[in-house]
């Protein structure tokens, strides 16, 4: 089956911490995984991915502050991000590739299967 299911997101203050999850549903080897965001009027971007091979790539935009991880029993994708700022507002997107790489990439038209996206909104 393929399915990714994103939650966690909400409206935190400046400087807030957030988890976002990505759920994932009947497969049989984990697939490498992309963390997108989009702001209205704005481009989708790239945030942070995990490969099959747990290889990890961030956006300069949030190196140092937000880190991606996976439970492979729960089959879950997560986005920490720390010290949250308003320019991180946006709609968060989880996404898988098909395509097995050692790392993996921030380039959306790479993924195939894409979540419904969460809401993140940082605003004093």
């Amino acid at each position: 089956q393929l399915q990714l299911v994103e939650s966690g997101g909400g409206l935190v203050q400046p400087g807030d911490s957030l988890t976002l999850s990505c759920r994932t549903s009947g497969f049989t080897v984990d697939y490498g995984i992309g963390w997108f965001r989009q702001a209205p009027g704005k481009e989708r971007e790239g945030v942070s991915c995990i490969s099959s091979s747990d290889v990890t790539n961030v956006a300069d935009s949030v190196k140092g502050r937000f880190t991606i991880s996976r439970d492979n029993a729960k089959k879950t994708v997560y986005l920490q991000m720390n010290d949250l700022k308003p320019e991180d507002t946006a709609v968060y997107y989880c996404a898988e590739t098909h395509v097995m790489l050692r790392s993996c990439m921030l380039s959306e038209n790479e993924y195939t299967v894409w979540g419904r996206g969460t809401q993140v909104t940082v605003s004093s």
